[in-house]
């Protein structure tokens, strides 16, 4: 690297680990500003010489994340952000922090996609899902879908790996040359009931779908999830024991596996890797708290709070919700999602907006109690399990709690 980006990347690092020591955060984004400011192009230095892979969409990033970096690293050691900090300084931190290392993997924030693929020139694209994600600051799902549309034509040597079964995502990938396709499944539909190509009607059958004026449809997928597994392109199906919950997840291990298979690794090394993940920057963690097993899911927008009823046990369940900057200041989404597999459970809301996640329980007419505390949740649920499901900053005010007490 020249010089300035040596001298950005080290007072990078430094700057990371003073916040840590400091107990100020983990220094994943401090580090990268300044790097940056330093150094400009410090995040293209940093990347030059990898093999990268980049993963992005509105849900799924972090954990995809985690998923494809534990896969890959049967072929060596691999650098990521893996506390979620995705972007550019972000992704500028991991890497100065990581090192010399052959390989990365990168969250990356779909808005900042296109910046990211233009400093990095990464071998794999990894697109998830587009669904609607804090409505007063992020684009509407079609102008997301052809942001990436325009990006991916410019880099035809990319290789894309792509959800089959989400129609914003298949318009947006689908004119590349080198396309991997997988299915994850798509629980929410809400944002893709019209075709961006041309305007008509979605139709959906089963897990197929098609457009209903146009040839857009379904791709096949090479890689698909099939009871406790993952088939691969050549037909083999190879079993996946992970430590996380929830079907979305299985499909989350499919993505990772065929980003994995991009870059050479076959299925039969990486998905035993992929029980290593436990954890992904406290989601999906699980803590003992007074005789009671607290764990904690993060919803942060209709779809994920969707696959959160999913992953949730019939168990007294706890709903935070928050609307600081970044949450999104508009919890008019609550409208949005179905609250009604809550029914019948003993269901406890907190957080700044619970009045307003009180109208919507009222509404779906499920029955609740608020609390004000954490503190207060714990007591008012009997010894057993207490589900957890809070949005970005709620999440990181229940953490800081268990944190504080352990």
């Amino acid at each position: 690297m020249p010089l300035r980006a040596k001298v950005a990347s080290s007072v990078s690092r430094t700057a990371a680990a003073l916040s840590r020591a400091a107990g100020r955060g983990d220094g994943s984004v401090i580090g990268g500003w300044i790097g940056l400011k330093i150094d400009p192009d410090l995040l293209a230095h940093l990347a030059a010489g990898r093999a990268i892979a980049l993963v992005s969409g509105t849900n799924g990033k972090t954990t995809t994340t985690r998923l494809a970096a534990a896969a890959l690293g049967v072929l060596g050691p691999v650098a990521t952000n893996s506390f979620g900090a995705n972007m550019p300084t972000g992704h500028t931190s991991a890497l100065a922090k990581a090192g010399a290392t052959p390989f990365a993997v990168l969250e990356v924030d779909e808005h900042y996609l296109p910046k990211v693929i233009e400093a990095t020139s990464p071998r794999v694209v990894a697109l998830l899902n587009l669904s609607r994600d804090q409505l007063d600051r992020a684009k509407e799902v079609a102008m997301m879908a052809q942001l990436w549309r325009t990006t991916l034509a410019a880099h035809p040597d990319t290789h894309v790996v792509a959800n089959a079964d989400d129609p914003m995502v298949v318009w947006a990938a689908i004119g590349s040359p080198h396309v991997t396709w997988f299915s994850a499944g798509q629980r929410w539909h809400d944002d893709s009931w019209v075709c961006p190509e041309c305007g008509s009607a979605i139709h959906r059958e089963g897990g197929d779908w098609f457009c209903t004026g146009c040839g857009l449809r379904r791709p096949q997928a090479q890689w698909h999830v099939e009871d406790d597994g993952v088939v691969d392109p050549h037909g083999d199906w190879h079993l996946v024991k992970l430590q996380l919950p929830g079907h979305v997840n299985l499909g989350n291990a499919a993505t990772a596996l065929a980003v994995a298979a991009a870059f050479g690794v076959r299925p039969i090394e990486a998905a035993p890797r992929l029980a290593s993940v436990t954890s992904v920057a406290g989601r999906y963690a699980q803590v003992e708290r007074d005789g009671r097993t607290v764990r904690l899911l993060l919803a942060k927008n209709p779809a994920s709070w969707l696959e959160a009823f999913d992953m949730a046990q019939d168990a007294p369940t706890l709903l935070a919700v928050n609307a600081r900057d970044p949450d999104g200041l508009d919890t008019s989404w609550l409208y949005d999602v179905d609250f009604s597999p809550l029914r019948g459970r003993p269901v406890l809301i907190t957080g700044d907006r619970a009045y307003d996640l009180a109208v919507r329980l009222e509404v779906n007419d499920v029955a609740f109690r608020h609390v004000k505390t954490f503190d207060e949740a714990i007591r008012a649920t009997p010894p057993g399990r207490l589900e957890v499901i809070a949005n970005y900053t709620a999440f990181q005010d229940v953490r800081a709690e268990l944190d504080r007490v352990d």
